[in-house]
């Protein structure tokens, strides 16, 4: 061997170190590389409400997760009993996974580069998906974009939530972060209507 697995860098990591960093603190005009915004954790969730009736569901859905993460989820548990939905305290209803460090930029790496890009029709991240204090929240509606997953096994798609918190002042530069790591977003309104004048002075 040529070195030690604690030696390994995921490629996103040395993205944001090498590139990100030094453009943001241009693109934010900040001072100091310790006032650029990164990456905190990122937090995976899948609802699995048939598991409920089915606890082969349940099985079947965190092993999804599994492979997608790289890291065995939580199952999520019902806090409280609602009777119109058949729901008892206590009951398996979802999953929940957690990544920091290497695992978190290699999950990144692989949403960014694999699995949206097979998305159907897609057009771009939605911009308003940022909470107001720099985190981003991003809904898939089929965990099968991830090649990981086995479809033939995991025959039925399931929608994800991917929350990205980061520790960005606010949503902007969060966007920048973001933006730097290769999230391919939609133009903003203010953004667009900034190219549209920027090119018609250019026509004039």
């Amino acid at each position: 061997m040529t070195g030690k697995k604690s030696d390994y860098v995921p490629r996103l990591k040395t993205h944001y170190h090498g590139r990100a960093v030094p453009a943001l603190l241009e693109r934010l005009e900040l001072k100091n590389p310790m006032q650029v915004p990164r990456l905190v954790k990122v937090v995976l969730n899948i609802g699995v409400s048939e598991a409920k009736e089915n606890i082969q569901v349940m099985d079947q859905a965190k092993e999804d997760l599994t492979v997608i993460a790289g890291q065995a989820p939580q199952v999520r548990r019902a806090k409280k009993s609602i009777s119109n939905f058949k729901l008892r305290q206590g009951m398996p209803i979802g999953l929940r996974v957690t990544l920091r460090g290497n695992r978190m930029y290699e999950f990144l790496d692989r949403l960014v580069s694999t699995a949206i890009p097979r998305i159907r029709d897609f057009r771009g991240l939605d911009p308003r998906g940022f909470d107001g204090y720099g985190n981003y929240n991003l809904g898939l509606r089929e965990h099968q974009v991830f090649p990981e997953v086995n479809a033939e096994k995991s025959v039925k798609a399931r929608g994800m939530n991917i929350s990205v918190v980061t520790t960005a002042s606010d949503d902007r530069q969060a966007l920048e972060l973001l933006r730097v790591l290769g999230f391919p977003f939609k133009k903003t309104a203010k953004e667009a209507k900034e190219i549209k004048e920027a090119k018609e002075a250019r026509d004039v």
